[in-house]
């Protein structure tokens, strides 16, 4: 009978844990999966800073599900809590990152050189015309969507922020139990 009760007690340490890391997981899959659909399905191409906030996402995807199956596996208090605590870093400096690239596009401040700004060496005349016709630059600094006033960055920011504050109650409730 104590076995069981000392079992028992350990799953319901690791639940908030368990809970946290995967809504973690689903938001994060979910929101690459919305940004991969923007882009293969209705074409509207990231550019160099969109591309770079997505690597949180690929991090916290995998990050996220290691941590929920160790949660169920009863892995010890320290492991989940280190697990929720890289979860809770990555999505606030994507948080930042998406921040910074929101503050660009409203004309905050300067941008990245090589997605703002005026466009560099063109070659020769000769090729102009054709590289012209092959290469498309999708600059940071324009907003190529927006929905009720945000565009994906601006969300990027609302779901790291919703992501950030999952893992610290993850966190949070599980040092109390």
């Amino acid at each position: 009978m104590d076995a069981t009760a000392n079992t028992s007690s350990a799953r319901n340490d690791a639940h908030p844990a368990l809970i946290a890391a995967l809504a973690i997981t689903a938001i994060a899959a979910a929101t690459l999966a919305g940004a991969w659909f923007f882009q293969l399905v209705l074409d509207i191409r990231p550019c160099p800073l969109c591309l770079e906030q997505r690597y949180a996402y690929y991090l916290v995807v995998p990050l996220g599900a290691l941590t929920a199956l160790l949660a169920g596996r009863d892995a010890p208090r320290g492991v989940l809590l280190a697990g929720l605590a890289i979860l809770w870093v990555a999505a606030l400096g994507n948080a930042v990152l998406g921040t910074y690239h929101a503050g660009v596009e409203w004309q905050f401040w300067q941008g990245p050189t090589d997605c703002t700004g005026p466009i560099g060496n063109l070659g020769s005349a000769g090729s102009l015309l054709e590289r012209l016709d092959t290469v498309k630059v999708i600059r940071c600094d324009e907003v190529q969507w927006r929905f009720l006033g945000l565009s994906l960055a601006g969300y990027n920011v609302l779901i790291s922020l919703l992501m950030a504050a999952i893992a610290v109650w993850g966190i949070v409730k599980l040092r109390r139990s």
